[in-house]
């Protein structure tokens, strides 16, 4: 069985970052180790939450597990709290990548054309070192735009998109996969391009709700289906598809969409969607 260590925050209560990441990675058939970096009481998007700062343990930890000789698979990261964070992240992964293993950054900072609220300027610049670490980045247009300096725009074409992505290529990343892409009003998704030229994107009906923790939802999916053996394009397809699905099954729930996407129910149908992709 392969392992991966994820590097994100943990909000106990509300489904974001590691509470997301660690049951469906699971449920995928891979190990899924945790390195928190930071302990919220629950997700922001609530009125009133605790935040407790872990910084301070990142290194100690991955002392102990260098000395255990703990290796890993894959690295994937998710939101980071500081710039600081950001360098310490960066000399994890310089103490644990490996030629096969796979590094999978989702630069969680921004989105709708800002910076999230506890983010100043200089953010994107320290996010951008831990893009050029990573074998696969999965921004969103905001992101992507703060990250290479190009202008944000909402309404766009292909040409656009590929300059853009080559831009993040530009940042020193094997390859990157640009989240919310849409060329039509119904349509939405994922296009991707890799140092070789090569080019993919693949789109889902455009769902008219929309929920919080679909973006790191969509990354732990993809970090599965890398893990067990799918190709990157199959794997973003993989993650489009099972989002939408736990969108509608959220939009016929009572709960406000701020809680949080619900994918509990569908993970035996995300079991069954991988296993047919494995089995092809």
């Amino acid at each position: 069985m392969k392992r991966i260590i994820t590097l994100q925050d943990i909000s106990c209560v509300g489904r974001c970052s590691i509470t997301v990441a660690l049951p469906v990675i699971s449920a995928m058939g891979v190990e899924c180790g945790i390195l928190p970096t930071a302990v919220l009481s629950n997700h922001t998007m609530f009125k009133h939450f605790t935040c407790k700062d872990l910084s301070d343990q990142i290194e100690p930890i991955a002392d102990v597990w260098e000395k255990e000789e703990i290796t890993f698979d894959g690295i994937y990261t998710g939101y980071l709290a500081s710039e600081e964070q950001c360098e310490q992240i960066c000399q994890f992964f310089d103490r644990f990548s490996t030629k096969e293993g796979l590094t999978i950054v989702d630069p969680a900072m921004a989105d709708n054309g800002k910076l999230y609220p506890a983010f100043g300027e200089k953010f994107p610049a320290a996010m951008a070192k831990v893009c050029a670490k990573a074998d696969v980045i999965l921004p969103n247009i905001t992101e992507a735009c703060l990250l290479t300096g190009m202008p944000y725009k909402t309404e766009y074409d292909e040409t656009y998109i590929r300059e853009l992505l080559e831009k993040l290529l530009e940042l020193g990343c094997g390859t990157a996969a640009l989240t919310g892409v849409s060329y039509e009003p119904d349509k939405l998704g994922v296009a991707y391009l890799d140092r070789n030229g090569k080019e993919f994107s693949y789109f889902t009906r455009k769902c008219a709700q929309s929920f919080h923790g679909t973006g790191d939802l969509y990354a732990a999916t993809v970090t599965g289906g890398l893990m067990r053996g799918l190709e990157l394009g199959e794997a973003l397809a993989l993650a489009a598809d099972f989002v939408v699905v736990c969108i509608e099954a959220t939009a016929s729930s009572t709960e406000p969409r701020w809680y949080g996407v619900e994918f509990e129910s569908q993970i035996p149908e995300l079991c069954r969607m991988l296993e047919e992709r494995v089995k092809k």
